[in-house]
């Protein structure tokens, strides 16, 4: 019963934080699906890696509020809606409502398939800039749950060298904890510039965290 209790009690606290979150706020007020669109605009604006005429893929897009952002971002007006100067795929397992201008795959980025489906959604155009904000259901167990979270981010650098051209660039989700220090060397092997990035959008107790790797080696 305690349990219980206190199950309530952090479910209600994070209600009043989420309704007086400034960036929930904000994201209402421009029109965006999540606040983790400022986010991605704090990393981008941070390191200046989206630009129209770019083709950018965007991994665990749903509810879509990063593809919102890329739409933005290529469209030679800044709009959400009208021309749009470059392409964006977007990809997740759980399905997203349309975004104008953005091609959608839905299914499981693990698998070869869902794979497959994403290789000729770009029709062999090269891309510029991957971003992920995958992240697996955790578990509680952290080992299990890191090892979750390695995993996807392993795919996302192996889609990334596959797809990127030379000077591209890849933003993952990540988690300080176990295994964090294993990616961060994976991205220092595989790309020219490693960084780890905090925006001020990611709550400050939160464990969550983004690494970016620009240029492949």
């Amino acid at each position: 019963m305690k349990l219980r209790t206190k199950s309530k009690k952090v479910n209600k606290a994070w209600l009043v934080d989420h309704i007086n979150d400034p960036y929930v706020k904000l994201a209402q007020k421009d029109g965006y699906r999540a606040r983790a669109a400022y986010k991605l605009q704090e990393i981008d604006e941070t390191l200046g890696l989206i630009r129209p005429g770019q083709c950018v893929v965007d991994l665990g897009s749903t509810p879509g509020a990063w593809s919102q952002y890329l739409r933005r971002r290529l469209s030679p007006q800044g709009a959400a809606v009208g021309e749009l100067d470059g392409t964006i795929v977007a990809l997740d397992i759980l399905p997203m409502e349309p975004i104008e201008g953005v091609q959608f795959v839905q299914g499981d980025f693990r698998e070869d398939e869902v794979l497959a489906r994403l290789h000729a959604a770009l029709g062999g155009r090269p891309v510029d800039v991957v971003v992920s904000d995958m992240a697996p259901n955790l578990s509680g167990v952290e080992s299990v749950d890191a090892a979750r979270i390695s995993h996807l981010v392993e795919l996302a650098v192996d889609f990334a060298a596959q797809h990127l051209r030379p000077e591209g660039a890849l933003v993952v989700k990540l988690f300080h904890g176990s295994g964090y220090s294993q990616l961060v060397k994976l991205f220092k092997q595989r790309f020219r510039v490693a960084k780890p990035i905090k925006p001020k959008a990611s709550r400050a107790r939160s464990a969550e965290t983004f690494l970016v790797g620009i240029g492949l080696k």
